[in-house]
């Protein structure tokens, strides 16, 4: 899970923050059969003044899916683009159904610690394609680099899709949230992309804008993507904080961007998107709740 360069969460962004320690070893799933003798030993340590905690317990019952990569390749400075098959598992793709979900990844290597994802492609290429897809943020020495460095038809492992995703009915009817502010610094954009791709009826209102920060251009993925989004109704701006001399754009912070702009006409009838660095998600909140806009209408994944 410096504001300067964005400080993006260390392989697909979960928003803001994410579980601060992962196990670095995991069992497959236990069956009933196998946990009899595990609750029996309980039994057997309790009775001596020991214990097993329930948390090692509930770690075991994880699921872990063998899935086979389909493509590694560059998104943006030391940000990859990973698909992955999942067509040959249809419980674990159909436990994708919101956009901002997540999910584990591991590598084969049992010294490698697994990774949190948030997955960037919508639920429907789940459903229609059988394919996953993650932007991630190679950190060196970390398991995403390991990851941004095999090929296609590697094997990995997946967990079940998990979070609560992005709660979209706190800001439906789109008629009564005609305007929809979305922030995202970093490999941050990986769920919203998601959101922009799933439909949630950007062209049913008047105004709805993407802040989306990075370092510079060479380093904010899906730029491909950009006139695709804003012919889905959506106004992008990009927000570059150490931009070169030819950039005529917004400069700086992303939070600092906004409070130039601000534009909201009516706070009751607008929600707002946040995903990415903490200081700009803490500070932008407080400028959307300082204006009366509900904290309940302003949504992040996790």
């Amino acid at each position: 899970m410096s504001a300067i360069t964005q400080s993006p969460f260390p392989t697909a962004h979960l928003c803001s923050h994410a579980p601060n320690r992962i196990k670095s070893f995991i069992t497959p799933p236990m069956t009933h059969s196998k946990l009899k003798p595990l609750r029996h030993l309980s039994h057997h340590l309790r009775r001596r003044g020991l214990t097993i905690s329930a948390a090692a317990v509930r770690q075991d019952t994880t699921l872990w899916t063998s899935t086979p990569l389909l493509e590694v390749s560059p998104a943006a400075e030391s940000l990859f683009h990973i698909a992955i098959d999942v067509s040959d598992s249809p419980d674990l793709a159909s436990s994708y159904t919101k956009a901002g979900q997540y999910l584990q990844l591991r590598l084969q290597d049992p010294n490698t610690k697994p990774s949190f994802l948030a997955i960037a492609s919508p639920p429907s290429t789940a459903a229609s394609k059988g394919v996953f897809e993650f932007l991630v943020k190679s950190i060196t020495g970390s398991t995403a680099e390991i990851l941004c460095g095999l090929q296609k038809g590697d094997i990995v492992e997946l967990s079940q899709a998990m979070g609560k995703g992005f709660d979209i009915d706190q800001i439906s009817p789109a008629e009564n949230y005609q305007t929809v502010l979305i922030f995202a610094t970093g490999s941050g954009i990986s769920p919203i992309r998601s959101l922009l791709e799933s439909g949630f009826g950007a062209e049913k209102r008047s105004d709805v804008r993407l802040y989306y920060g990075a370092r510079n251009l060479s380093r904010m993925a899906y730029q491909e993507r950009f006139k695709e989004w804003t012919s889905s109704g959506v106004e992008i701006v990009p927000v570059l904080s150490q931009p070169d001399d030819s950039w005529t754009g917004e400069q700086g912070y992303v939070q600092a961007a906004f409070a130039r702009a601000k534009r909201i006409f009516g706070p009751q009838s607008t929600g707002a998107v946040l995903c990415g660095q903490k200081q700009m998600t803490e500070e932008v909140t407080s400028i959307l709740v300082g204006d009366g806009v509900s904290s309940e209408k302003i949504l992040k994944n996790f």
